[in-house]
């Protein structure tokens, strides 16, 4: 019965959007009739109100569906919904400003004298806009009033026309910053937390382990994550479809042709007028995007930098013409280089200023500040009384925000309804029992959401499909794909709902401005190109999931955050960037270890050379680990071909009898609540049946199969084992040479402690207990940052202890503090000696080795390991065999 009311909760849904119902009440709506529906059923047929739902009743599901609410809105956490009215507001001040007016005819007179110039000038804006805007609606209709009648002048094709100001109008959907990607960000955060639960129970099944190795964890999403990743995929759109139209103008010259300019190009005032147009658009998104990559903002403080500089642009171009045109905004540009050259140069920390300049710094730093709040406040002023502008923003900003909370609130209730009847798991099962694994799964739930696209606006699809599909997706370790590159993927296939007929938008907002002489069959035919296109960028990004993962993952390595190199994410691109090292710099390497072995050690204690020595064997024996690492590679990928087919067909076999076993689970449940006979008897043979196929699939499973698994066990064992061996040789053998570089570096701080400890020693007749034991306590401190004093440090602590009690323990405390002493003057003895023999080798030995043996032990990856690394991370790396 579950099933039945989970096809009335979707025929409900559908025939409520397809009847023109508002999306904001036909989810919710949906959803509650569905589950008070199944309610009073199962209370009037069952006794049990609860008895159509998989657990609990209606009243425990709607109020899930409230606590949904609640996590969109008061959740301190998920935060990252705060950026969408700053960009909306963002995006509706620079349309209202007339800069989309300005830029379509500028680049239409620059790009228009080369073949299909008009149409590769509307792609520009668009993406220009994307970046800038993101409004699809505002984008298309602009570019229908001002570039259709131009194209449509010069003889354009009226399908290219219409097609390209459609397809360019939809860019604000991928190219950041763009709502839908905040919105995914949102639901493939909490889809990723459920994945990653799912996978550690994958791996506790599959290896019998409770702890899953940190490397395979699965790696979520931030909005800033998906503003980066979504960058570069939206260029390769912007490229096809700049590729296309030139293309098409150059084999048939009759649809696109080249149009010139009246007036002369590349003069002095027409560069001028091209620099006004791009440059403040091209600033902006500098700043929002720039922010976020450079890790300076987050994405809500990128927002909120936004929508101040749309409208500081709005303060000039309002008044555009007029002499102080550009004053708000002069003043806001020259406040903010102040602020940079004033915190660049002065110390602007009050409770740490020791300077009277940082004083002057800190004065006209306020000035400036300011400065800057009167120019905003100044355009803002502008904005406000130039045409109820500011007014009607944001007025238009608050409805459009609102439409898109009241959806994610619908649908957080209309996913509460789908899970009450068991919707998940049905999904689950369908997707997990497709043959040909992650890809035949990801390739049906792509075409899903292309199907929906026909009938559905992107929010309902971002928001309904994603959080049921998306864990499913993250959880499967054979792709082990980011989040980030799933949104995106979803992204860009959602984009397609914009054009797609019968319910494409962007064809709507252009059917609305264009002329009558524009028929609906020619925009339809005049996007089918463009939709391909989009399927072909989805294909592309695909393929090369880099594309998607490159930005973020370089931005998570070079940021002030970056993990250290132990990090266990980078490990195994870490190995491969050391190996490629080793082999190329074998005779260098071992040189180095020579020329420190050769060195004079008998100014060191007999503890610490045999250290050094340890020290440098391990050194020496980094190519045998590396060896035993590549031995157990090549191992497991000589037994992969053979076991792979076998793991999946076991493991595609195991989660069938696992969802058999769940059905008799339940139904064994619901057995015990039946009186009547003939509907126990159906039950039991329900059971029987099911007891039946599990059997049979048991037996489907390969008699060789605990062998073979085992078998394969042995050999991840010994390649994880050689990987460690190869760490801890490489960590241990540096640490132990850079501690000894720094106990010799370190012979003046004990020569000044052993002053201290001196002065105390001589006058300990004198100092009553409570000032020798803090006396000492200071001491005792300051050796502790030290290295090699740990024993010395033991004596201190025992004679300050003993301080408390002075009289009674004085013999004690001055054998303690004399012993301690002798031992300090013996550390700065042998130190001052080491440092004119062997500590100089040391040095250059330490400095040689510290991006290879000891890359581990830094504190964060420098530029060029960065570089060289994230091409490695930004690829998805199959962990099915570890399954």
């Amino acid at each position: 019965m579950e099933l039945f009311f989970l096809a009335i909760l979707f025929i409900l849904m559908m025939y409520a959007l397809g009847s023109g119902f508002p999306v904001a009440f036909a989810l919710p709506g949906s959803a509650i009739v569905t589950i008070v529906l199944a309610g009073l059923s199962g209370a009037i047929f069952e006794g049990d109100s609860g008895a159509y739902f998989i657990q609990d009743g209606p009243v425990e599901w709607l109020t899930a569906g409230v606590m949904n609410f609640r996590g969109i809105y008061w959740e301190v956490e998920r935060d990252t919904l705060i950026a969408i009215p700053l960009f909306i507001f963002m995006g509706i001040m620079l349309q209202r400003s007339k800069i989309a007016e300005d830029l379509l005819v500028t680049m239409a007179q620059l790009f228009g004298p080369i073949p299909g110039g008009l149409g590769i000038s509307v792609v520009f804006v668009g993406g220009l806009l994307a970046a800038t805007t993101g409004i699809v609606g505002a984008t298309v209709v602009a570019m229908g009033l001002i570039s259709l009648p131009a194209m449509l002048r010069n003889n354009y094709s009226k399908p290219l026309a219409t097609g390209t100001i459609c397809a360019s109008g939809t860019l604000g959907q991928i190219i950041p910053p763009s709502i839908v990607l905040i919105i995914l960000a949102d639901q493939l955060a909490s889809a990723a937390d459920q994945a990653a639960t799912a996978r550690k129970e994958l791996y506790k099944q599959a290896t019998g382990q409770f702890s899953m190795p940190s490397e395979f964890s699965i790696i979520s999403t931030s909005a800033g994550d998906m503003f980066l990743g979504a960058f570069l995929p939206g260029l390769v759109l912007v490229g096809l479809y700049m590729a296309y139209i030139l293309i098409a103008a150059l084999l048939k010259p009759n649809i696109a042709p080249a149009v010139r300019y009246d007036g002369k190009l590349l003069t002095q005032e027409f560069m001028f007028k091209v620099g006004l147009a791009l440059i403040p658009p091209l600033l902006l998104i500098f700043l929002v995007l720039g922010s976020i990559i450079a890790g300076i903002a987050t994405v809500n403080q990128a927002g909120a930098i936004g929508a101040i500089g749309a409208m500081v642009m709005a303060g000039y171009k309002l008044r555009e013409g007029t002499k102080t045109a550009f004053y708000p905004a002069i003043l806001a540009v020259l406040s903010i280089l102040l602020i940079w050259l004033i915190s660049a140069n002065f110390n602007l920390s009050i409770k740490t200023i020791t300077e009277t300049r940082d004083w002057v710094g800190i004065g006209v730093c306020t000035l400036a500040v300011f400065g800057l709040c009167s120019g905003i406040a100044w355009s803002g002023w502008r904005a406000f009384k130039t045409e109820n502008t500011l007014r009607d923003v944001m007025a238009e900003t608050a409805k459009t925000t609102s439409l898109v909370f009241i959806i994610l609130l619908g649908a957080a209730m209309l996913t509460a309804a789908f899970r009450a009847f068991g919707g998940e798991e049905v999904v689950k099962h369908f997707l997990s029992s497709l043959p040909g694994g992650f890809w035949s799964q990801f390739i049906v739930v792509m075409l899903v959401i292309f199907l929906l696209g026909f009938f559905l606006d992107f929010i309902e699809i971002a928001v309904v499909v994603v959080p049921i599909v998306a864990p499913i997706l993250l959880a499967d370790p054979s792709a082990n794909i980011t989040a980030v590159w799933l949104g995106v993927m979803i992204g860009l296939n959602i984009q397609t709902s914009f054009l797609t007929p019968p319910f494409g938008f962007a064809l709507f907002y252009l059917r609305g401005v264009a002329t009558k002489a524009v028929k609906t069959i020619e925009m339809y035919k005049g996007v089918i190109p463009f939709i391909a296109l989009q399927l072909v960028g989805l294909a592309i990004v695909g393929v090369n999931p880099s594309l998607v993962n490159y930005l973020p993952t370089k931005t998570f390595l070079s940021s002030e955050t970056a993990p250290p190199p132990k990090n266990p994410r980078l490990q195994l691109c870490l190995e491969d960037y050391l190996f490629d090292f080793y082999n190329s710099n074998e005779n260098n390497f071992l040189e180095q270890v020579v020329l420190l072995r050769e060195v004079d050690y008998s100014s060191l204690p007999k503890s610490q050379e045999k250290k050094l020595q340890q020290s440098l064997n391990n050194a020496e024996q980094i190519y045998e680990k590396i060896d035993a690492v590549e031995a157990a590679k090549k191992a497991i990928a000589s037994a992969a071909p053979e076991y792979a087919p076998v793991l999946s067909q076991v493991r595609m076999l195991e989660r069938l009898i696992k969802q058999k076993q769940k059905q008799n689970k339940n139904l064994t449940l619901e057995l015990r609540g039946v009186d009547e006979q003939e509907e126990k008897e159906k039950i039991k043979n329900k059971i029987k049946q099911i007891n039946d196929e599990v059997a049979d699939l048991k037996n489907q499973i390969p008699e060789t199969w605990n062998k073979t698994n085992k078998e394969f066990k042995k050999l991840t064992g010994q390649l994880n084992r050689a990987r460690m061996q190869f760490r801890r040789s490489s960590d241990r053998s540096y640490a132990d040479i850079r501690d000894l570089s720094i106990m010799i570096e370190s012979a003046p701080e004990l020569s000044a402690i052993l002053l201290t400890l001196q002065d105390v020693e001589k006058n300990i007749d004198i100092i009553d207990g409570g000032q020798l034991s803090s006396k000492l306590g200071t001491i005792y401190t300051a050796l502790n940052t030290i290295p090699g004093t740990n024993k010395i440090a033991k004596k201190l602590s025992d004679a300050k202890r003993a301080a408390k009690n002075k009289e009674q323990k004085i013999d004690r405390i001055q054998k303690n503090i004399s012993e301690a002493t002798a031992a300090i003057i013996k550390e700065i003895d042998w130190r001052k000696k080491a440092k004119t023999t062997v500590y100089k080798a040391l040095v250059n030995f330490e400095t040689y080795t510290r991006n290879n043996l000891g890359l581990r032990e830094q504190k964060r990856l420098a530029d060029e390991q960065v570089d060289a690394i994230t091409p490695c991370l930004a690829k998805h790396r199959n962990l099915s065999l570890q399954f």
